[in-house]
C-alpha cells in the first residue's frame, strides 16, 4: 500500500509562503504522478496542482497559477508545493495524493483519477 504523509502547513500572514511536503512509501514513487488538492470549510475538494512522474510536465489551477509551484525529488520519494504570495482564500487543508496508474501523456485534475491520498495538512492565511 501507497502511505502518503504531508507536512510543512501552518499559519501565515497574507503575502507570506510556505513549503508543503509530501513524503511516500510503500510504492514506486517514481511510476506515479503526484496531485495536490485541498478543501476549505464547507466547500468539496479542489485541485491545486500537479506533476507528472517525470517531473518534466505540471498543471496548475487557475486560483494558484502563478503564486504556487509544485516539484518532486524522486530520489527521496518526496513531492513540493511551494506557495508564494498567499491569500486568505488559500486558507484549507491540503492533501497530496498519487496516481498509481497515470495516463501517459497527460495529468489528471479530477480527485477521481487518484488512488491514494494523505491525512492532510492545514494552511491558515491571514489578512
Amino acid at each position: 500500500q501507497v502511505q502518503l504523509v504531508e507536512s510543512g502547513g501552518g499559519s501565515v500572514q497574507a503575502g507570506g509562503s510556505l513549503r508543503l511536503s509530501c513524503a511516500a512509501s510503500g510504492g514506486t514513487f517514481i511510476r506515479y504522478d503526484m496531485g495536490w488538492f485541498r478543501q476549505a470549510p464547507g466547500k468539496e475538494r479542489e485541485f491545486v496542482a500537479a506533476v507528472k512522474r517525470s517531473g518534466g510536465s505540471t498543471s496548475y489551477s487557475d486560483s494558484v497559477k502563478g503564486r504556487f509551484t509544485t516539484s518532486r525529488d524522486n530520489a527521496k520519494n518526496t513531492v513540493y508545493l511551494q506557495m508564494n504570495s498567499l491569500k486568505p482564500e488559500d486558507t484549507a487543508v491540503y492533501y497530496c495524493a498519487a496516481d498509481v496508474a497515470s495516463p501517459f501523456g497527460r495529468i489528471s485534475n479530477t480527485a477521481g483519477a487518484y488512488d491514494y491520498w494523505g491525512q492532510g495538512t492545514p494552511v491558515t492565511v491571514s489578512s
